[in-house]
């Protein structure tokens, strides 16, 4: 009679198949992210009297930053051994099957430290080109990161993937397509996380703007998403064999170097910001 009391979740991962192409709900959300994360970074622009030509261009080396950078995060931190053996998979969305045949998957399998990588590495491409400053780029995109962020957990849980351990808790979760146990919605926990942290950056930057340069929002979100993502991994099941043995886990392992980063530029942002203003008082 309890299990009447959790929440059975069984979505169909796949919304339609047009000409044989599956359209997916991991697919709408991360396209949605993006492009509502590009939306809020356009007003940002306008207020930084920054042309449209280089928001295009930073959409465009970003978007493709954060896939390529995503796909072979997962795949050389989680899967190393298979994809290495299988090189072209890591890079098109196909799976060779046995009989000789071959399966659109989609990119299943993205990494958000990788994605972060990419970007952080589009974005140095980007400031070469525009001659727009790394560092002012880098926290322009800080401030929308969460945003994004928040909608590929979502996507992790339509897809009933990155799911947590079990729970007794009255809200958990009952993954049908994994088993019929209880389990924290651990995607939801990092969902509204990564919303509440893009709530924060863009109401500091609304109002505080003046005050925080220099790598500061780079450094905070950097910080506050990679903190929250190193905790909620404590109650998710691990996502690949070797990391049963491990007392972190690789996602955890991955995260301590950006929060040593996020602490560093949250530093120098504001002696460097502070700094700035007093000489021109």
């Amino acid at each position: 009679m309890m299990l009447l009391n959790y929440i059975h979740w069984n979505p169909d991962p796949e919304i339609i198949k047009v000409l044989g192409i599956s359209i997916r709900y991991y697919s709408l959300l991360f396209v949605s992210g993006l492009f509502l994360s590009l939306y809020v970074l356009s007003w940002i622009f306008k207020q930084e009297k920054l042309s449209n030509d280089k928001l295009q261009i930073l959409s465009t080396y970003g978007f493709i930053g954060i896939l390529v950078g995503a796909r072979l995060g997962h795949c050389l931190f989680y899967e190393p051994e298979y994809y290495l053996s299988h090189p072209i998979e890591m890079i098109l969305p196909i799976k060779f099957l046995e009989n000789g045949g071959v399966k659109f998957t989609g990119y299943q399998g993205l990494a958000s430290h990788g994605g972060t990588l990419g970007l952080i590495v589009a974005i140095i491409f980007y400031s070469r080109k525009t001659k727009h400053a790394i560092i002012d780029t880098l926290d322009l995109i800080a401030v929308v990161a969460g945003l994004g962020a928040g909608f590929i957990r979502l996507a992790n849980l339509m897809n009933s993937e990155i799911i947590g351990r079990p729970t007794f808790a009255s809200w958990g979760f009952i993954f049908e397509r994994v088993d019929q146990i209880p389990r924290h919605p651990a995607q939801l926990y990092e969902a509204l996380i990564y919303f509440l942290i893009f709530g924060i950056t863009f109401t500091l930057y609304k109002t505080k703007r003046a005050y925080l340069r220099n790598g500061f929002f780079f450094g905070f979100t950097l910080l506050l998403v990679f903190i929250a993502r190193f905790f909620v991994e404590f109650i998710k099941e691990r996502q690949v064999a070797f990391e049963e043995d491990m007392k972190l886990d690789m996602g955890q392992l991955l995260s301590i170097p950006y929060i040593i980063i996020g602490v560093g530029f949250v530093i120098y942002g504001m002696q460097k910001t502070a700094k700035m203003r007093e000489l021109s008082l």
